[in-house]
Order: structure tokens, then C-alpha cells, then sequence
């Protein structure tokens, strides 16, 4: 593990940390995070944004859905209002898998994210792009039964749009019906003319490693399943509180949010 943890080079994991204000980061990470709020000025406000959504999204599929076990890939560094946490809260038996790529990420979640005697948490340090290698060794999870899959602020970081498709369709394949999807991903749709130029010269040169969708290919990602009401939203206008929490406009947090949900059959190209 040791010789794959490199501090000299961003990892998103930790400059998503840096931007929540946290300390687990290093200076290539807030170098990169620097950057890339050069060219988009609200990033820290969207990252705070997406923390909520995430926790609005979690609380519907325990209160609501009934969802009783969880598979979060691309987990971040453990900070507030952890999936476990969330859902724990509202249901104690509740079991979460957590994935990420990054073995600092491994070693804060172990530490830190502690389950309630009542449910378990388990972790696995791999990658988004081994859909196959992640279900196998998800086996804390009883695939016949539903799973909440949160693929949060981590699709984006797959530039081709076909790839980034098989693979969540690849992950739903798996689950059964009932099962939920709990999805962000960035977009460019709601920006300026300058600010998306921006972007776009960000990714061109290497400063940005997130891949924008339009509408259009976030869409792709739903082909067979149920969106839940209010649909594919702005994440800040996904059945937002009403207890003064931050509500930042579209363009300050551009990524689009969805929970959908998995009905008896998906369609054979989405398998």
C-alpha cells in the first residue's frame, strides 16, 4: 500500500477534504484545489453542496424506500453526516460498504467510522472502474435483497461517457429490484458562457481532472429505472431543507442529483 500512497500528486478524495475545510490533505492536493476554484470560483460552496445532498438522498432511502444496506463508492475522507450515520440513525441494522481508491481514505475510514453495534460497516480500497472486483468483495451485502448504490461526485471523474455508462449500468445489473440509485454528477449545463470556457480550458490543460455531462449523458445513466420525485434537479433543489441550510444557486453548484429506482427488469443494453 505504501508505494502506491503518493502525497506529491491530488488526489480527489483530499482535495474534496481541502475544500470542506478539513485537514487530511496535502499540498499538491490544495495546489489542485486552488486551481480549480480558479476557474470555478464556487467549488468549495458545490462541494458543501453535494455533502447535503448526499445526506438528504441517504435519509430518503432509509425513512422512505426502506433501504436497509448500502454501497457508497468513492466514499471521500470521512467528515459529517457519513452514510453509515445517516442511515444508522433512522434504521441501527443498517450495513454500508464503502469504497474508495485512495488507501489514506482506507485508513481515516477504518479509524474513524465506527458502525452501531446493531449494524456493520466493512471498506474496500478499489477502483470505480472494477465493477466486478467491487461486487465480489462486497459480500458484507445481500445482493438478493435492495441495495442503495451512491455514486456520488465520483462518476465525473471518468472522461469517456461510454465507459462511465456500462459501469453503473454494469453495478445495477446486480442489484435487485428495489434497489436505489443516489447519483451526482458535475455539469456545465447551468454556467455562463465564460465560466464554462473556463472549464473547458481547465480540463484541456490538465488542471481539471472532472469530466462535465450534459443532461443529456446523465440521463444515459437512468435508462430502466424510476426517478424519484423531483427528478433530475440541480442538487441544492433536491427536497431541500426548510432549517436554514445552505441552498447555493445552480451555477454555484452545477452538478445534477438524482435517486431512481431499480424496477423488476432492466433492459438487456443495461445489463
Amino acid at each position: 500500500m505504501t508505494d502506491r500512497f503518493d502525497t506529491g500528486v491530488a488526489h480527489p478524495a483530499r482535495r474534496y477534504n481541502y475544500w470542506l475545510g478539513g485537514k487530511d490533505n496535502f499540498a499538491a492536493d490544495r495546489e489542485s484545489g486552488d486551481l480549480l476554484a480558479k476557474s470555478y470560483p464556487a467549488a468549495r460552496i458545490a462541494a458543501r453542496a453535494n455533502r447535503a445532498f448526499l445526506g438528504r438522498a441517504v435519509t430518503y432511502l432509509a425513512a422512505e424506500a426502506g433501504i436497509r444496506q448500502f454501497l457508497d463508492i468513492g466514499t471521500g475522507l470521512p467528515t459529517a453526516e457519513n452514510t453509515h450515520e445517516v442511515a444508522q440513525r433512522i434504521a441501527p441494522t443498517s450495513r454500508v460498504v464503502y469504497v474508495d481508491n485512495d488507501p489514506m481514505v482506507m485508513v481515516h475510514a477504518r479509524a474513524l467510522l465506527t458502525s452501531t453495534p446493531q449494524g456493520e460497516t466493512r471498506y474496500l480500497e478499489e477502483d470505480l472502474r472494477n465493477p466486478e472486483k467491487i461486487l465480489a468483495q462486497a459480500n458484507l451485502l445481500d445482493l438478493s435483497r435492495p441495495v442503495g448504490l451512491v455514486l456520488v461526485a465520483v462518476v465525473h471523474f471518468l472522461s469517456d461517457q461510454d465507459q462511465a455508462r456500462e459501469i453503473v449500468h454494469t453495478l445495477l445489473g446486480a442489484l435487485p429490484a428495489g434497489s436505489h440509485l443516489v447519483m451526482t454528477c458535475a455539469t456545465t449545463d447551468f454556467l455562463t458562457p465564460e465560466l464554462k470556457a473556463n472549464w473547458d480550458e481547465s480540463l484541456r490543460t490538465g488542471r481539471s481532472d472532472v469530466y462535465p455531462r450534459t443532461r443529456a449523458q446523465f440521463d444515459e445513466f437512468l435508462t430502466g429505472l424510476e426517478v424519484v420525485s423531483p427528478g433530475v434537479v440541480p442538487i441544492s433543489e433536491w427536497r431541500p431543507s426548510a432549517d436554514g441550510e445552505e441552498k447555493p444557486t445552480p451555477v454555484e453548484a452545477s452538478l445534477f442529483g438524482v435517486v431512481a429506482r431499480r424496477g423488476p427488469g432492466l433492459p438487456a443494453e443495461s445489463r
